[in-house]
């Protein structure tokens, strides 16, 4: 039976001063690099995707104004409006 990988190594390189710096980080918050690191990168990833859906919902609603949808019986009216 085959095991497959589940962790991959990465080396990243940074500047001396912030390598101290994210070194200090995870000691303070009693973490290991890769921790400190994957914790990191999902906060990151969740802002990114949370940015994402204002902008789509920003767009969605300026799109409305355009239309004159201003209220959610403008919106309903709309969708059943060939039914």
């Amino acid at each position: 039976m085959t095991m497959r990988k589940t962790r991959k190594a990465l080396t990243i390189s940074m500047p001396q001063d912030m390598a101290e710096q994210y070194d200090n980080l995870a000691k303070k918050l009693a973490k290991n690099r890769s921790v400190l690191f994957r914790e990191m990168f999902l906060s990151y990833k969740r802002q990114a995707l949370e940015k994402e859906f204002r902008d789509i919902q920003t767009y969605g609603a300026q799109l409305a104004r355009k239309k004159g949808l201003l209220t959610e019986a403008d919106v309903e009216r709309l969708v059943f409006e060939g039914h």
